[in-house]
């Protein structure tokens, strides 16, 4: 049997066995809804949970948990400057530093759990990140980064993003589609995450967590305002994968840029770094009592 006749019977027996049906009277039956006619797809079965980092702080559940996510790390070293003696400064090392600072800080003020995605120099799948902090129950995600000007030196200061489908500027949107882009560079991507999950996903971000973020972007730049150096444009919206999570607020603080002279002074010292671990720490604990006293008002 040819193929050409194989595929004129596999088009035309549903048609013809219906027709027939028709002119006998026949009536075929159809689901309907409401029986047991329901389908089931099984999305990334073959996923592994991402493992679990250790909650630090008081054993209390009932306690906030803040999620820290220090930026790219392992064979992914994110954007590369180079100091005055022409040593390489790598994102990764400073965001770690940066995440690790603000965990120390948070820990001594005590009252809040902390986990990190990573403690150490380790490669992370981009859609872990955000997972770590959903299958933890977060209260706030905040994933730590630094930025590259390329052969520019004079673009400077921090800024802080939270998700929109639509990029706040076109340097945002560059940014976001270098920063998504990092597993596919770094030979991890995981595939299957359709367009239509991530819309949903996006969609849902924007409602009461997107809102929560906004607020807590604010209380960064309020308490950072004497402290650290803002880029002229501070607050930055884009579609980034980190911040997907659809139940946990999530910002994106971009610390600085490794190319800039200044910017690398201040994120590569233990000094400088304590200042930005003040700032953030500091807008943590401000966003967690007032969201105590929007609980304590519900009640």
């Amino acid at each position: 049997m040819s193929f050409r006749t194989l595929l004129l019977i596999v088009l035309l027996a549903p048609a013809m066995l219906v027709g027939g049906a028709m002119v006998l009277g026949v009536a075929i039956p159809v689901p309907h809804w409401g029986r047991d006619y329901v389908l089931r797809f099984v999305l990334d079965a073959d996923t592994v949970p991402p493992e679990l980092p250790d909650v630090a702080g008081p054993n209390e559940p009932d306690r906030p948990l803040v999620v820290i996510d220090a930026g790219h790390g392992g064979r992914d070293p994110g954007a590369i400057g180079s100091d005055r003696e022409g040593r390489e400064v790598r994102e990764k090392d400073i965001t770690l530093a940066l995440a690790l600072a603000l965990r120390d800080q948070l820990l001594a003020q005590g009252g809040i759990r902390v986990a990190l995605t990573r403690a150490d120099d380790r490669i992370l799948p981009l859609a872990d990140r955000p997972e770590i902090a959903r299958l933890l129950e977060a209260d706030l995600f905040v994933s730590i980064h630094a930025d590259s000007a390329g052969e520019r030196d004079d673009v400077s200061g921090a800024s802080i993003y939270t998700l929109s489908n639509a990029a706040s500027s076109e340097a945002a949107a560059r940014f976001a589609a270098r920063e998504n882009d990092a597993d596919r560079v770094n030979g991890i991507a995981i595939e299957g995450q359709s367009a239509a999950v991530s819309a949903i996903l996006v969609e849902l971000s924007q409602q009461r967590t997107q809102e929560d973020a906004l607020e807590f972007a604010g209380l960064v730049l309020r308490e950072g305002g004497e402290q650290l150096v803002f880029h002229p444009q501070p607050r930055r919206s884009a579609a980034l994968a980190v911040l997907r999570a659809p139940d946990v607020p999530s910002v994106l603080f971009e610390s600085g840029f490794v190319t800039n002279r200044a910017d690398r002074d201040r994120l590569t010292t233990p000094e400088g770094q304590a200042q930005y671990a003040g700032v953030l720490a500091r807008a943590i604990r401000v966003y967690f009592a007032r969201r105590a006293d929007v609980s304590r008002d519900r009640q």
